[in-house]
């Protein structure tokens, strides 16, 4: 059977993460590598000059489980390299909250995913469009899917996929699309407050503008409570524009 490598940024007592090993457990084995509390938001980061505790515990459906000190992108390559080893998919989720548009930069769910591609292993990330999601059938099925459609067919080198589900009963879903990445604003704003010690602390806080999308898009598909499939690649050269700077008369 295949080795299937499970991660997120929700921390290892996630419901969504359980939900996942327990919906790809018949397609697999399951191995758990995921950080011990919430990571969200953390982007592709990796732990460098902190050492990071690592502690077997018991997942259902999983074949091995670790909780882990670090970030998703840690979690996925101390999976790999250490704790399973010959991982045949990668699969980051399923994630509390949309990873659509530009947000797919800074999540950790992504991230973690993304972690198995750049080691040209088959990724997936999926998510759930809400922070307090009441319904995984949905995102369950669809990733048990993909994941037999990946194995059978595999993936090109270099592309994962980007999931995302409407937080809706099976019935109230309607359709399936094959997106790109749509836009994403905040109106972006900190909160401060002054310690008895004398130290400022300030809190991020961003309110989504609803922006008008392209129709292929993943956040219009959402709006349309329709399941969203994105391929990502992470080749960010924009070839036309390199040739471009190249005509500059770039001298020193």
């Amino acid at each position: 059977m295949k080795r299937i490598l499970i991660t997120n940024d929700d921390g290892i007592q996630a419901r969504g993460l359980r939900a996942l090993a327990e919906v790809l457990s018949d397609v697999g084995e399951v191995y758990v590598v995921a950080p011990d509390r919430e990571k969200s938001a953390c982007g592709h980061g990796i732990t460098m000059r902190t050492p990071m505790t690592v502690d077997k515990v018991s997942i259902p459906f999983a074949k091995a489980a670790w909780m882990v000190t670090g970030t998703p992108s840690d979690c996925v390559k101390l999976g790999m390299r250490e704790l399973v080893k010959d991982v045949d998919l990668v699969v980051s989720g399923i994630n509390h909250g949309a990873n659509v548009g530009e947000d797919c930069f800074y999540s950790g769910t992504v991230a973690g995913a993304a972690e198995g591609t750049f080691s040209h292993i088959p990724s997936m990330a999926v998510s759930v469009c809400s922070t307090m999601p009441e319904n995984f059938v949905p995102s369950m099925r669809i990733a048990r899917r993909l994941v037999r459609d990946i194995i059978e067919k595999g993936l090109d080198e270099g592309i994962m996929l980007n999931v995302n589900v409407p937080d809706l009963p099976p019935e109230e879903i309607k359709g399936i699309r094959v997106t790109r990445l749509g836009h994403v604003r905040y109106l972006e704003n900190f909160k401060s407050a002054l310690s008895g010690y004398g130290d400022w602390f300030y809190w991020y806080n961003g309110e989504a503008v609803k922006l008008p999308q392209d129709p292929e898009a993943d956040i219009q598909a959402i709006r349309d409570d329709c399941i969203t499939i994105t391929p990502l690649q992470f080749d960010l050269t924009d070839e036309k524009y390199r040739k471009t700077i190249e005509s500059w008369d770039i001298r020193i």
